[in-house]
């Protein structure tokens, strides 16, 4: 699981469902490189390439909206719509339109292959110890392909259909002959199945979309409206079932489109204006795969949260770790987002049902995790096929001090200090109210002021007006100013006479890049504004900054970066990509994007919900079982109002 930086994901089209997904270019086609149609983390069909009279037709329009994809073509003397739908398999059809005030043929090939590579091996991260053989079997109007590696198969079967032609398959394509007479159009269908294990793969039972009654937002804003309705589509499209029917966001295509742990809290977390039951169904899946022991393969200790859960052929013979728990933060995340679950619903039920995993979460935080000497959590790699950095920058070369250096050995981010923080103190908020346990209660907030003491005096640089991104293994700041600082107010660790330099310096002309906050101070040894972690800036990073702001009282800054990621959203089709380029703002340009940047992605499309959740500041009040909201919106904006936003079992509006 080496750094994430190295694929190239340009000019790629997404369409992505609770099943399957597609990768393809703006045609339409999947031909090499990353294109292709995924399921469960495998490539059933790494070709799909559409021909008319032997040429690829070219490109006038395309556009993709959640699970659906439509292509806007044209070949000689005709006009061709392509349109894809993704869920158990794909189903696509192609309308064939001839303008002409005469008859004309139209020879149509689809040109099919499956190599059913993992998607590992796709990325080119991973290498195989074995490989399975890959069968095709043609008959009329069908191909079929099947491959198997001891206990592990996979299956993907096309069926083509059309109107008044026959279709005739052969090794790798089917065609057919179209005769159109003038202006007649005609549809060409295509099918495709996916099978895993022998058995076909179905529509899976959707117990309710969890998106589907997601607040309405009323804005002169229309960026942000926009913006809104892209996110709550996009979330709903990468919604899938993690086992037991717990529906929720897969992290992101094309290549994480699996159970992550960070990206699941954190998206939920973003994403509880408008439901709760991701997080829920998040919270649940994850206890599931708590760790329950040390296993240095796949850097575990105990009640350690997952990292990541894979379902291919890799993961299946454990030639990559399975699960991985290479995270430093997702088991504090994990208890953060417990209690504010508790604290929009008022439903002490799941912090009960959920309490021993809780439990060992906070032995985790307390007794298991790696620390520093001076008692910080830290991380050090102990798989050899594990992730060099735990903390949300996962690159290799995200921990680099001032003046460019790598930190080596173990490594404390400030950031993960922050949640736990932010941990013992809800998880104290649980003790008490859910479990009746105050003397752990108090316990949990003793240790908690004591982490806060402790931190302001280790990490805080006087002469930076700043907290270091890390401590390394002999206590060291590792120097760089980075956008982890603004975490830190999110997680209210900052003393209050702090957070205004913190504010000040996320805000200074080296952090913002005036489309959001940078990953690392311009400036800096490390610096790279087209960098994955040194430069660039992630919309998720900006909008927990934006909150925390918001949370301290800096209600003007919290909506200059609001302002400023909403404008991004506009020029990246009201989609936020997973980063985009760190490059100043200049004026008539928009921002840059990053080359291998995923899209959709689930915290990214979470960002806009929590960045309206920012400017209106709402809040939910548990005790009082209502709403609190306090807006203060940013200049030039008329009004904004939220209606049916869930709390407390019930239905709000907010806003302005």
């Amino acid at each position: 699981m080496p750094d994430r930086e190295t694929e190239t994901l340009e000019g790629l089209v997404n369409v992505v469902s609770p099943g399957a997904y597609a990768v393809s270019d703006v045609a339409g086609d999947f031909d090499g490189g990353a294109g292709g149609l995924y399921y469960r983390d495998v490539r059933h069909l790494s070709r799909f390439v559409l021909e008319v009279g032997g040429e690829r037709p070219v490109v006038r329009g395309r556009e993709a909206r959640g699970t659906a994809a439509e292509f806007l073509l044209e070949a000689p003397g005709l006009e061709l719509v392509r349109r894809r739908r993704l869920g158990h398999g794909m189903e696509e059809e192609v309308e064939v339109c001839n303008p002409s005030g005469r008859a004309v043929e139209a020879r149509l090939s689809f040109w099919v292959g499956a190599d059913f590579e993992d998607v590992f091996v796709v990325r080119g991260f991973a290498g195989r110890e074995e490989r399975g053989e890959v069968v095709e079997e043609v008959r009329e109007g069908t191909l079929r392909y099947l491959y198997r590696r001891g206990g592990f198969s996979r299956g993907t079967e096309v069926r083509f259909s059309a109107e008044g032609a026959k279709p005739v398959a052969g090794s790798g394509g089917i065609q057919c002959l179209l005769r159109l007479g003038a202006g007649e159009r005609r549809v060409v269908r295509l099918s495709v199945a996916l099978e895993e294990g022998g058995e076909r793969v179905r529509a899976a039972e959707r117990r309710g979309a969890p998106y589907a009654a997601a607040p309405v937002l009323e804005t002169d804003w229309e960026a942000l409206r926009r913006s809104w309705e892209r996110s709550v589509e996009d979330l709903a499209a990468l919604t899938f079932d993690a086992g037991e029917g717990l529906l929720l966001p897969a992290a992101g295509a094309p290549w994480y489109m699996a159970l992550f742990g960070r990206d699941a809290l954190l998206a939920a977390y973003g994403a509880m204006i408008l439901t709760p039951e991701p997080a829920r169904n998040a919270l649940r899946a994850l206890a599931r795969w708590q760790a329950t022991g040390r296993d240095d393969y796949a850097d575990a200790e105990p009640g350690k949260i997952p990292h990541e859960l894979r379902r291919g052929e890799l993961a299946f013979f454990r030639e990559v770790p399975q699960p991985y728990y290479g995270t430093a933060d997702a088991t504090p995340l994990f208890l953060v987002l417990l209690e504010e679950h508790r604290r929009w619903t008022a439903d002490e039920e799941l912090a009960r049902e959920l309490e021993g995993p809780a439990r060992r979460a906070l032995d985790w935080l307390l007794l298991h995790a790696d620390r520093t000497e001076d008692g910080f959590i830290a991380y050090e790699r102990r798989s050899p096929a594990g992730l060099r950095n735990h903390g949300w920058k996962d690159s290799d070369d995200s921990m680099l001090f001032r003046d460019g250096r790598r930190a080596g050995g173990m490594v404390a981010p400030c950031e993960v200090q922050g949640y736990a923080y932010d941990a013992l103190l809800r998880t104290a908020n649980l003790a008490e109210s859910a479990w009746g346990d105050a003397k752990l209660a108090g316990r949990l907030r003793e240790e908690a002021e004591d982490l806060k003491r402790r931190f302001d005096r280790d990490y805080w640089m006087e002469e930076r007006g700043c907290y270091a991104l890390a401590l390394d293994g002999e206590g060291r700041q590792v120097d760089s100013v980075t956008s982890n600082a603004g975490h830190l107010l999110w997680s209210g660790i900052v003393p209050e006479e702090k957070a205004p330099l913190v504010a000040r310096r996320l805000l200074s002309g080296e952090m913002f890049s005036g489309w959001g906050i940078r990953t690392m101070a311009e400036g800096e040894g490390g610096y790279d504004p087209l960098s994955y972690h040194n430069g660039s800036v992630w919309p998720h990073d900006s909008a927990i900054i934006a909150q925390g702001l918001a949370c301290y009282g800096f209600r003007k800054e919290a909506n200059r970066v609001a302002a400023a990621l909403v404008e991004a959203a506009e020029r990246f089709e009201y989609r936020l990509p997973e980063v985009f380029g760190g490059e100043r703002r200049r004026e008539g340009e928009g921002p840059v994007e990053y080359p291998s940047s995923c899209s959709p992605q689930a915290w990214a499309a979470a960002v806009v919900p929590l960045l309206v959740r920012a400017v209106l500041s709402v809040e939910p009040d548990p005790e009082a079982r209502v709403l609190r909201s306090e807006p203060a919106l940013p200049g030039g904006v008329g009004g904004l109002r939220l209606e049916g936003v869930p709390a407390f079992g019930g239905r709000w509006c907010v806003g302005m």
